[in-house]
């Protein structure tokens, strides 16, 4: 009976060696598979495919910058609702995939267009319209997500920041994340707790947290994110002369107010347009509207949104404002390039992954 029992007890664990053994294979293949799939970004990425296309973006958008002041705040705000998405459950990150991009309906007839979050974003056409005219220069070659991040880039330089390189390779999403928009998207009426932790989660510190929320400088904002402002709602008292100047901008949900009006009258883009026609690479003018304005303004107690003003509430976030706030916008500028370039590169798809969309608002599969 010893012997039969041993006997047994061999067979069983050749059974489970074999078995542990195959595993292990397996999972190698699928690291394999996976290291092909997936490759890292890199610059002249489309040199020898499509070598033309920063040059292709940027005039369009110079062209297009010219007629609609508001296009550079447009795309830094759909770049960022891009960029922010995670998997709640994995806590992987699928952002700067161009999924925000996608119009054609999920399985539950959702997608990150409808969340609430991103019902006031807008440059989905100025997208299309960039991507039209690469596809006619090169077809099927150029991703959706290169594009968004190129043209933003170039939307900040004409808006007066710093020029900075873009890594490119970005492959779009096949999927669109509804649930994750609602949940991960930092709202207008945050405290600074949250907001921190959101920006912490993607690799933020509190310094590059507030140089992001300095794109807030630009642009305009709809009357309803600041109306429950006007009776102190959550406690954020607004002081009395900044309150009425609000009031008398804001009579109702439906308007909106430029991002400057409480500081200074916007000069317009015409300066940083032409210094763009000069080179990308020169730097715009200063005084253009892409200054530290928005840091005065929040010293002062007078910023527009409650979750800006709350970068006053802490003692950290508080000292990275006062710091941008004192010279006109150098350390700001620097350092906001910095942090959209780490933004822009965020759980990015490569290599063999997803798709490159001949149409930046639908799935290839849908054409």
């Amino acid at each position: 009976m010893l012997n039969k029992n041993w006997a047994l007890m061999a067979v069983f664990s050749f059974l489970v060696a074999c078995i542990v053994t195959t595993m292990a294979a397996h999972a190698e293949i699928a690291l394999g598979s996976a290291s092909r799939l997936s490759m890292p970004l890199r610059y002249g990425y489309y040199d020898e495919k499509c070598e033309d296309i920063e040059k292709i973006v940027g005039s369009t958008m110079q062209r297009i910058v010219q007629l609609q002041h508001n296009v550079p705040a447009q795309l830094l705000r759909l770049l960022f609702h891009d960029c922010f998405i995670r998997f709640s459950v994995l806590l992987i990150f699928q952002g700067c995939d161009a999924s925000v991009l996608l119009a054609d309906s999920n399985e539950n007839g959702t997608v990150e267009r409808e969340a609430i979050p991103n019902r006031t974003l807008k440059g989905f056409d100025i997208i299309d319209m960039i991507k039209d005219e690469i596809e006619e220069e090169c077809p099927r070659i150029v991703s959706c997500s290169d594009i968004l991040v190129l043209a933003t880039r170039d939307g900040i330089v004409l808006a007066g920041g710093l020029y900075y390189p873009v890594l490119m390779g970005r492959r779009d999403s096949k999927e669109s994340f509804f649930d994750e928009t609602m949940a991960e998207i930092p709202r207008p009426n945050g405290n600074i707790t949250e907001t921190l932790r959101l920006f912490s989660l993607r690799g933020f510190d509190e310094r590059e947290t507030v140089a992001l929320l300095g794109g807030h400088n630009i642009g305009k904002i709809g009357c309803e994110f600041i109306q429950l402002r006007f009776s102190n709602f959550m406690g954020t008292a607004i002081p009395s002369g900044f309150l009425e100047e609000l009031m008398q901008k804001c009579p109702d949900d439906n308007s909106t107010i430029t991002k400057m009006f409480n500081e200074h009258t916007a000069r317009g883009l015409s300066e940083s347009a032409m210094s763009y026609s000069q080179g990308l690479s020169a730097l715009s003018s200063f005084g253009t509207s892409f200054d530290n304005h928005y840091y005065k303004t929040l010293m002062r107690g007078r910023g527009l949104l409650f979750a800006d003003q709350q970068l006053m509430a802490n003692e950290k976030t508080a000292a990275v404002v006062m710091d941008y706030a004192l010279d006109e916008g150098t350390k700001f500028r620097t350092e906001f390039a910095h942090a959209m370039d780490k933004l822009s590169n965020i759980g990015v798809l490569t290599g063999f992954q997803e798709e490159v969309r001949h149409s930046c608002s639908h799935l290839n599969s849908d054409q």
